[in-house]
């Protein structure tokens, strides 16, 4: 579903393979990172689009709740500041929310933000089930993101097939959801991206 990259291990972050796994951050790492948002509770649909062909390549969910998270199924953008538990990001402040568009958003693909407002009690639900889902395996990446969906009141006819194009746009569906497009011309191997990154800020950063 993504690339895999291989880099030194002085590289500012550390990508893996698409795939189900084993990370299990500690509870000191998860609390030290937690970040609360001042934006209102909300569950956010990321979908990466393939240009110029408009293929669906990924499905993630921001979840922004008691705090903000980000599950990212079969995901391979990790960072050395971001614990990390099976598929759920932790301390996602604006700055790494950015890096994760800038990593998936290059001259091949194109990032779908869209967010729909919740209540606070069912954005906390919504991470609840995130953390309960587990490690996806590759290419089960909109497979997991609508199972999380629907156990959540007000998703529950999330799609759980293998399309994150039929997720999108079922979620396009939904009452005053909330879009934002995100496009560069990136090269399609993100060195560019994690060279403009330090100490968690995505420099050059313009969308």
């Amino acid at each position: 579903m993504k690339r895999r990259v291989f880099l030194a291990a002085a590289a500012p972050a550390l990508l893996s393979a698409c795939g189900a796994d084993n990370i299990w951050a500690s509870d000191e790492a998860v609390r030290s990172a937690r970040y609360v948002s001042s934006e209102p509770p909300s569950i956010t649909l990321f979908t990466v689009i393939g240009i110029p062909r408009g293929e669906g390549g990924h499905s993630a969910l921001m979840i922004n709740g008691s705090q903000r998270v980000i599950f990212d199924p079969a995901g391979s953008w990790n960072h050395p500041r971001i614990p990390e538990r099976h598929d759920v990001l932790y301390g996602i402040t604006d700055n790494f929310k950015n890096f994760y568009i800038d990593y998936h958003a290059r001259s091949t693909y194109w990032v779908a933000e869209d967010r729909v407002l919740v209540s606070r009690e069912v954005a906390d639900l919504a991470i609840r089930r995130a953390e309960a889902q587990g490690s996806a395996n590759k290419s089960f990446c909109a497979v997991a993101t609508g199972q999380v969906l629907r156990g959540v009141p007000g998703f529950e006819g999330a799609p759980t097939g293998f399309s994150p194009l039929k997720l999108r746009d079922w979620f396009m569906s939904l009452p005053n959801v909330q879009s934002k497009r995100h496009m560069d011309g990136d090269p399609a191997n993100n060195h560019d991206v994690l060279l403009r990154q330090k100490d968690g800020v995505v420099t050059g950063y313009n969308r």
